[in-house]
């Protein structure tokens, strides 16, 4: 007990460091959040928030296997993250596809056609799972994630407090994103600017393909 109260001040300063960088990780800008901004602007909140869900549940699937210590494991053999990246970089580059497909001037889809075509909330959980799943620089954000808030000679509870309490934040901010983003002012700014905004979501999802293509493993 005299042990536990002890290191009890450090367990908590290496659970706030874990909390704060894993919020700076997933508010900038990346494929979740053009993936859920995309999603949310062109279809609409449901679908928007069943993939602020699909991102959640994947960011707990790698804090889950770092704090397992599978992510090790990923990162001795090289091939198993360059696999990684390859399946990401082409999702992304079928994401873009869809958003120059929305920008082109012949498009006058819907709404809901937008985006990789009509789905269900599962399937747009499916697809922000997807998206999460196979960028490997969450493999490498969650190794710092950890490292940071859970020493060796840590009990249990604080890997615990870390995975879930990360998990919380991630529903909490991608939900927020859907919140924020599907109001009626923003989409009638994305009904006005539709097809620009579309063509520049291409872009960027092009970018962060070939970046994660052409980066060392």
């Amino acid at each position: 007990m005299t042990d536990f109260i002890q290191y009890l001040p450090a367990y908590l300063s290496g659970i706030g460091l874990s909390y704060a960088a894993f919020l700076l990780a997933i508010a900038s800008p990346g494929p979740n959040v053009l993936a859920l901004i995309s999603t949310l602007m062109s279809v609409g909140r449901k679908a928007g928030m069943a993939l602020a869900l699909g991102i959640s549940f994947g960011s707990l699937t790698w804090a889950l296997l770092t704090a397992f210590g599978l992510s090790a494991l990923l990162m001795t053999y090289a091939h198993a993250l360059t696999t990684i990246k390859i399946i990401g970089g082409i999702y992304l580059f079928w994401l873009a596809y869809n958003a120059f497909k929305s920008a082109a001037p012949r498009s006058d889809l819907t709404l809901k056609a937008l985006v990789g075509g009509r789905r269900t909330p599962l399937g747009y959980a499916v697809r922000g799972y997807t998206v999460h799943m196979t960028n490997p620089k969450a493999v490498l954000a969650w190794v710092a994630i950890i490292a940071l808030g859970l020493p060796p000679e840590a009990p249990l509870w604080v890997g615990l407090a870390i995975v879930f309490g990360c998990f919380g934040l991630s529903i909490a901010v991608h939900l927020t994103y859907a919140l924020v983003f599907s109001t009626p002012v923003m989409s009638s700014l994305y009904l006005r600017a539709r097809r620009g905004i579309q063509a520049t979501l291409g872009v960027f999802f092009t970018f962060a393909g070939l970046k994660l293509l052409l980066s060392r493993p």
